[in-house]
Formats: structure tokens, sequence, C-alpha cells
């Protein structure tokens, strides 16, 4: 591991608006915080919307600044790259966002019911080779259901038209309520402020010419089904890690 992130390890120990919890340190204890996050961590009783899978948790800080009266968590298990979202917040003197390093396999263990009340997930992994870990596959669902408040809106910001196609695929099979639907975002009459914030990796993929895809829905009651689809798979992903993250 670099200097670098050897740094912003030990650094983002002391920010006070960042909650380390891995599950290697939860283990079996309920969750200090669970059902208190407005009270005694955001000090207030407005809105709570989780950014899950937040990479340098740029969306948080920002939709924080554009909107002070809406708590904002950012969720991701990679330390040093919260950093980047939470030394900005800091810098900004951001009260109203705030950083949970965990997985996100165990997120419904954090919140109580109805704790939250939006979720975006900007940009996340398609997870194209296993189901399960996609974070809009039925188990995760399963889990955002137990602590979304009703009527709460599922955001999907993405560059993959397999993770695009897979999502669209579940909200038509389960019948979820459509807010937006659109493949193409910066040539959408939907395009506003908050869509157009661009993330770090955002910037690469619309620099490759690869177009930004959005869905916003609502969950139901009913038990969810997995669609059983084929799909094309993303070719440009086989770039690798190195290129993307240059």
């Amino acid at each position: 591991m670099g200097k670098n992130k050897l740094a912003k390890f030990e650094e983002i120990k002391a920010f006070e608006h960042v909650v380390q919890a891995p599950y290697n340190t939860l283990r079996n204890n309920e969750f200090h915080l669970k059902g208190k996050w407005r009270s005694e961590f955001f000090g207030n009783q407005n809105p709570i919307v989780l950014e899950l899978g937040c990479g340098k948790g740029e969306y948080s800080a920002e939709l924080a600044e554009k909107y002070p009266d809406i708590n904002y968590l950012g969720v991701d298990i990679k330390g040093a790259r919260l950093w980047k979202g939470a030394n900005t917040a800091l810098t900004k003197g951001l009260k109203n966002v705030g950083f949970l390093r965990t997985n996100i396999e165990i997120i419904n263990r954090f919140f109580a019911p109805k704790e939250v009340n939006e979720i975006w997930l900007t940009f996340p992994d398609p997870q194209m080779k296993k189901t399960s870990k996609r974070l809009t596959s039925t188990s995760f669902l399963n889990r955002y259901r137990q602590f979304l408040r009703k009527n709460g809106i599922i955001h999907l910001k993405t560059d993959s038209n397999f993770q695009y196609l897979y999502t669209r695929a579940m909200i038509l099979l389960n019948k979820f309520e459509v807010i937006a639907d659109t493949s193409n975002l910066y040539e959408s009459e939907i395009l506003n402020d908050t869509l157009g914030i661009k993330t770090f990796y955002e910037k690469q993929w619309l620099s490759r010419g690869i177009k930004i895809k959005y869905l916003a829905f609502r969950l139901n009651d009913t038990e969810f089904l997995e669609p059983e689809i084929d799909i094309e798979k993303d070719e440009y992903r086989s770039f690798g890690r190195s290129a993307r993250e240059l």
C-alpha cells in the first residue's frame, strides 16, 4: 500500500463525520447509530439520503452543498477513496454529510425501519458474472426495503448498458413504479442540476463517448422476482482496472 493511502487511512480516523464499521469489526453487535442517525450523528430531523458505493464521495458532498436541509451519507468500503469526499466536506464546513466505511452486503444492519428516505447508486460495478452481488438484484433490494421509507426513491446512475438493462428488466418484471428512465441522460429532458453532477469515474466514461443511463423507481410490497434474461455484456470493461482508474 502506498504512503499516500496510508496517510489518508490515518487522517480519516480523526474525522468525526466518518464512521468505520466493516463486517469484521461489527460482528454480531447491534450498531450503535441504528435508528439514531438523525438525532446523534446529524443532530437534526432532516431526511436521510444514502449514496451506496460512493467511491470518492463527490456526489454526496455536492448534493449536501446544494441541499442543506437534507442529510447525505456516502457508503463505501474503500477508506482511501472516502477520504476525498470527507475532506471536501470538512474543508467546506458541510454539516449535513457524513460517510460510513463498511461492506454494503450488511447495509441493512445499520438502519432502522423507515430511517432512510432515498438511495443513490452511482456507477456501481455491474457484477456481470454474479447476480447476487449486483446492487439492484433482489438480494440487495430486499435489504434496502428493510430501512427505506414507503415511497422512497432508488436512483441508479450508470455507464453500464448491462446494469441499465438488467435493472430495467427487474423494474418491469416486479411492476415497480418508474419515476424516470433514460438511456442517454445528457441528451434527455430530465437532466437537471442534481443529475448533472459528474463524478471522477463518470468523467472518464463520458470522455470515451460512453452514454450515461439513469433510472429512478420505487419498490413495492410484493415478493421480488429475479428477471431471467440474457443481456449482452459490456465489452469496454475489458480495459481492466488500470484503465478505469486513470
